[in-house]
């Protein structure tokens, strides 16, 4: 999968989501459960940008070019200036079949938090979805997550490796 590239507007976006999430729980009482649910839809993010493909991989890369278009317009329109410039991109990649299955579930789990959340806290997990995609498309955040994909090949092996009676467990 090629991976869409950030521009400026969709880092813009991205920021925009991430500080009306992150502003509640500043002026709150910074309780680390109030960034629960954004935090899951971010970590959901992270393992679909590990995707090389799928319904994950397609979501991840199409986040892209949504943060773009919204974060451009909302650049031109507030400031007067065009925020279409690429941003460095960066991706994660070797994520393998029994590295899949730890996304799978992961997601899975992700999902189910969300059919069972309130509908702040749904709009909270979309919210870092959004952010964690868009930000996983560049080369900053790729890089610091390059561990991901090999830390999830390692975990789905030693899943495998139990059900296969490895002497694991």
């Amino acid at each position: 999968m090629t991976g869409t590239t950030l521009t400026l507007g969709g880092l813009l976006a991205a920021l925009l989501v991430l500080v009306a999430n992150l502003y509640p729980w500043y002026r709150g009482g910074r309780d680390m459960k109030m960034l629960a649910p954004f935090g899951k839809g971010c970590g959901a993010a992270a393992l679909a940008a590990a995707c090389p493909g799928g319904i994950l991989g397609w979501t991840h890369k199409h986040t892209g070019g949504v943060a773009n278009g919204a974060g451009e317009g909302v650049g031109s329109a507030a400031t007067g200036t065009h925020s279409g410039n690429d941003l460095t991109s960066g991706q994660l990649v070797g994520l393998g079949a029994t590295g899949a299955v730890i996304v799978a579930i992961a997601v899975f789990l992700v999902f189910l938090a969300y059919k069972q959340a309130g509908k702040a806290d749904r709009r909270r997990i979309v919210g870092g979805f959004f952010v964690g995609s868009s930000l996983t498309l560049t080369a900053g955040v790729a890089g610091a997550l390059h561990w991901l994909p090999g830390a999830l090949n390692a975990a789905g092996d030693g899943v495998v490796s139990a059900f296969q009676g490895s002497g694991l467990l």
